[in-house]
């Protein structure tokens, strides 16, 4: 009986330890690559952000510079649609970077995953303006906030900085 039981925990520890961390980030950069595929491709059919955790952020950041027009994207059932906006990928993951914090921090400000209502930002004093082209130097200083707020975060445990807003100190804030 003995020799079953450590023959037993010999195996669950040998499965333990063999997992590979460059396979589980494989992983998650598939998961990502597969989202922004389908939102460059105009294919992306939920109405629900995916359910990222904070270990997509450094694949999502590859792609928050990328300016690809995209159509059609998770928008939830907001009664109020821009007319015409043009809609830039990196911005949209941004967005998608902005819901991951969110939800982790469990924070009662946005529904079914969405951190505003719209994936776009508005100036943080009035008149509250919204800033509906991505193409706005204001999604320049977004963008650098973002990359800043991990790289100065993403030795930490989620829960030691998903309280910190990346744009606390600018003039912005998500719609």
């Amino acid at each position: 009986m003995k020799t079953i039981k450590f023959l037993l925990l010999t195996f669950i520890l040998i499965g333990l330890f063999s997992c590979d961390k460059e396979e589980t980030e494989e992983i998650i950069n598939i998961e990502v690559e597969n989202y922004i595929q389908l939102l460059k491709t105009n294919q992306y059919e939920s109405l629900d952000l995916p359910e990222f955790s904070f270990k997509h952020i450094p694949a999502l950041l590859i792609y928050i510079n990328d300016t690809s027009v995209v159509n059609k994207f998770p928008h939830g059932l907001s009664s109020y649609h821009p007319q015409n906006p043009i809609y830039r990928l990196g911005v949209l993951v941004l967005w998608t970077i902005e819901s991951i914090r969110e939800v982790s921090s469990d924070s009662e400000t946005f529904m079914f995953r969405f951190p505003s209502q719209h994936p776009f930002v508005q100036l943080n004093e009035e008149p509250f303006t919204w800033i509906q082209d991505h193409d706005n130097e204001a999604y320049g200083t977004i963008r650098q906030v973002y990359f800043e707020w991990w790289d100065n975060n993403k030795h930490k445990k989620i829960s030691e900085f998903h309280n910190t807003n990346p744009l606390e100190h600018t003039n912005y804030r998500w719609h």
